[in-house]
């Protein structure tokens, strides 16, 4: 198989070898690939592929190949790069993270690719960051074929009320506190909220919370690298000590 021109996104790079390195990709067309980019830290002339090589930047991508591990051919910067810092740059590497660990390779997904582009430009240029990560968590559910519903209730399908409060069951869904039980889970409203993608004000609390359990079932006990690194970062700087918290 040979693929010229293809719309991707390097989402994580090791060394491999003297000069080469390993690279997960996300494609418009064939979903995660895997493919050796060799020579890509050698420096010549023209300089290094390696500075190409990197997350955030779209890029189109040839390789060939009819193994998991392709061997990519040539690439191009296409339109539309953008630079993140900071809190934004933590939060492009969660997103990357998430499609490693959660994609298999080779497995299609368009409409995701879509939608990781999109976030990834928003992540450049707008505010409440954290609502563009919760949409994109929404999607890769839905893509994975684990669409976490939030007007209906898991276990008995009966409509989410707004007034009643819910907690999350895996492989159930949202399922109903009822009268005497604890009932600091999720309000039936911000879930309903969510689900019209209103992920603004006090419903981003529990957007947050309620994504992290859902994802968690399918991450399994591995904890995410990424916020790991935001939580080392964070607890550095001014105002730490008094409970801020990582955007993802």
């Amino acid at each position: 198989m040979r693929v010229n021109l293809q719309p991707g996104y390097v989402i994580h790079s090791r060394p491999y070898g003297d000069s080469s390195a390993l690279l997960d990709v996300f494609t418009a067309e064939f979903g995660r690939v895997g493919l050796v980019a060799k020579g890509a830290r050698k420096q010549t002339r023209k300089g290094s592929k390696a500075g190409l090589l990197q997350p955030f930047i779209p890029l189109l991508l040839s390789f060939s190949g009819g193994n998991e591990l392709k061997t990519l051919r040539s690439v191009e910067s296409a339109p539309g790069r953008v630079e993140l810092a900071g809190e934004r740059l933590f939060s492009g590497l969660y997103l990357n993270e998430l499609l490693v660990r959660l994609l298999h390779r080779d497995d299609p997904h368009p409409r995701l690719f879509a939608a990781y582009n999109d976030t990834v430009q928003q992540l450049a240029h707008l505010q409440m960051i954290d609502v563009q990560l919760r949409l994109f968590e929404l999607r890769l559910l839905e893509e994975l074929g684990y669409r976490l519903e939030l007007t209906i209730e898991g276990a008995t399908g009966l409509p989410v009320i707004p007034e009643a409060f819910y907690h999350y069951q895996p492989g159930t869904g949202l399922v109903r506190r009822h009268a005497g039980e604890p009932s600091d889970d999720f309000p039936g409203a911000d879930l309903l909220a969510m689900a019209r993608g209103e992920i603004g004000g006090h419903v981003r609390q529990t957007a947050r919370t309620l994504m992290r359990e859902a994802l968690a079932a399918h991450l399994g006990e591995e904890p995410l690298k990424s916020r790991q690194l935001f939580a080392r970062v964070a607890w550095k700087r001014p105002g730490a000590a008094s409970g801020q918290q990582d955007e993802e």
